[in-house]
């Protein structure tokens, strides 16, 4: 199978015959589907038919990824699907954490980069002792920011 990214059309309902045209399964794949995934849950007129939503069809293409690509069990698939949809809707890129360890001088406080390292030559003025006050405030602040995030997110866990 090729990755191909999908185009999905821009408007608000298309019948099942589109969806299975765009997610490439066939009709009754969809329509187990909906009995499996809770969150694939196409609107039905007075006659019955189904109307998906463009919500819908992204949800029919990322089952389809779980199972056909990524191998996921119909089980998995639904409870990856309902993680993402508890951590944001969207799932998050796959980025790898960076840990940030300050340099600590002799006097106990962290360096920074622009007090280790000399400017480069032919680099503007260096900075003034007034505008590295103002820079080491600004990275401890947000080093004490990242630091209240990450125990928040581990009391989250």
């Amino acid at each position: 199978m090729a990755d191909e990214e999908v185009v999905i059309p821009d408007k608000l309902f298309f019948k099942i015959g589109e969806v299975c045209e765009l997610v490439g399964v066939q009709a009754h794949v969809l329509r187990y589907w909906e009995t499996e995934f809770p969150m694939l849950s196409p609107q039905k007129n007075q006659s019955g038919q189904r109307s998906y939503r463009k919500k819908d069809v992204e949800i029919a293409l990322k089952i389809k990824q779980l199972l056909y690509k990524e191998m996921f069990t119909i089980a998995g698939a639904r409870k990856k699907l309902q993680s993402d949809a508890r951590q944001g809707s969207q799932p998050k890129p796959d980025v790898p954490k960076q840990s940030f360890q300050p340099v600590v001088a002799e006097d106990g406080k962290a360096q920074m980069l622009f007090d280790i390292a000399p400017p480069p030559e032919g680099s503007p003025a260096e900075l003034s002792e007034n505008q590295r006050q103002t820079l080491r405030k600004i990275a401890s602040e947000l080093v004490e920011l990242r630091d209240m995030l990450s125990s928040d997110h581990a009391q989250a866990a």
